[in-house]
């Protein structure tokens, strides 16, 4: 595998660094896909509270949130693409303070979200700590 796709895959903490990266990235993968669900669970209250926040009557765009939650969550919560994940997911929640957040406001829209965007983040500088599938990529 090149370079380029060997560091996309690796991580960059080691040791207790990486088993504690692994689980923040579990726990985050855990976070989006039940909220991820949500969008299709309650789909009608989630359109409610989108259109709340400013976006249009749009099934599709809560689809859509969801969809990328979810598949992006799975993806944390195995270990594989972390990083991939980690920036579609920090995209999601600075869109969540910039709607949310600005509109609603509260501790979940300015408490939650900005602690989950930092996480984010992290795990895209990091990558997947330990037990993970980037681990395996990163060595092929």
């Amino acid at each position: 595998m090149n370079t380029l796709a060997t560091s996309f895959f690796a991580s960059r903490v080691t040791g207790g660094a990486a088993t504690a990266t692994a689980a923040l990235r579990v726990f985050a993968g855990v976070f989006f896909v039940l909220f991820g669900l949500l969008k299709f669970l309650a789909h009608e209250l989630e359109l409610s509270e989108f259109v709340k926040y400013g976006f249009p009557d749009s099934s599709l765009i809560v689809y859509l949130v969801g969809l990328l939650e979810v598949g992006a969550g799975l993806m944390l919560i195995v270990g594989i693409g972390t990083r991939l994940a980690a920036a579609g997911l920090a995209i999601v929640m600075a869109g969540a303070i910039l709607t949310a957040g600005l509109k609603v406001g509260g501790w979940f829209h300015l408490g939650v979200a900005p602690t989950m965007l930092a996480v984010q983040l992290y795990l895209l500088w990091a990558g997947s700590g330990r037990v993970a599938f980037d681990r395996k990529l990163a060595a092929a």
